[in-house]
């Protein structure tokens, strides 16, 4: 049935989307579709525009989106800040998903960082260090049984962003699973470290749908992309940016695609 779903979809998309692969060639080889939600939201701590800290106003976000990989961004762990809670945990108990955190740097007898809520277990987790100046990055990867997620939060200075793109890309070289990235890059298509991610990443959101300021949202730098590869070929079906003007200072962004293997 899940196959028969799959390739109904893909048909559909297919009359609005040029370049699609064929239903015949999908029909096929209708074993090798499969589909993966994304969610890309950088949640500011659960604190709102309201500067209420609402961790179940998140997981009602998440919850609805239903995606089945979520990357979130700007997460405390056990810090004075978030009254020793663990904002991750917080979440992953409010969504019935599993947890995987990364920490850039220590803060306030804590931690800071990212992290990614996934509907299954990963098999295998990998995590880099990435430059920023006015505080440490990193890139959180995640490998599962049919793709590879990673997550990661850019810097604020562009030389530290064209430093990290090339390590982002150096470390996912080595799967030839389907690889995507999500998170928030701090910049904006057209940017040379953009042009530089685009040379090995197709961007799979919209960049016209913006994402920040939540309230009045007037830029996109908020991404969903996918590593290049032969290997696959992949469709994004569905996708928006949520109206949520208040659970946080960004808004949250995700997509649907279909993967089908080479």
């Amino acid at each position: 049935m899940k196959n028969i779903l799959c390739v109904l979809a893909f048909c559909i998309a297919s009359l609005f989307s040029p370049g699609i692969v064929s239903c015949a060639e999908i029909s096929a080889n209708k074993d090798s579709c499969d589909s993966l939600k994304i969610l890309s939201y950088n949640i500011c701590n659960a604190k709102g525009l309201d500067n209420v800290i609402n961790y179940k106003r998140i997981g009602d976000i998440i919850r609805r989106v239903d995606a089945d990989f979520v990357a979130l961004q700007e997460l405390d762990s056990a810090t004075v800040r978030s009254n020793k809670a663990v904002v991750l945990n917080e979440l992953a108990t409010l969504t019935g998903m599993f947890p995987t955190y990364r920490s850039s740097i220590s803060f306030q007898g804590g931690k800071y960082g990212i992290g990614i809520l996934t509907k299954e277990k990963p098999l295998r987790v990998e995590a880099f260090s990435l430059p920023g100046k006015e505080e440490k990055r990193s890139l959180l990867i995640l490998e599962m049984k049919k793709y590879v997620l990673c997550c990661t939060h850019f810097s604020l200075t562009q030389a530290d962003r064209l430093s990290s793109v090339e390590i982002v890309t150096n470390a996912v070289k080595k799967y030839s699973k389907p690889v995507f990235l999500a998170g928030d890059l701090n910049t904006e298509v057209g940017t040379p470290e953009m042009e530089n991610l685009k040379k090995d990443w197709s961007v799979l959101n919209n960049p016209s749908q913006f994402t920040i300021p939540a309230d009045n949202p007037k830029s996109c730098i908020d991404f969903i992309l996918a590593k290049k590869s032969a290997n696959y070929k992949l469709e994004t079906i569905a996708g928006a940016v949520e109206n949520e003007p208040v659970a946080s200072d960004h808004l949250p962004v995700w997509v649907k695609v279909l993967i089908h293997q080479e």
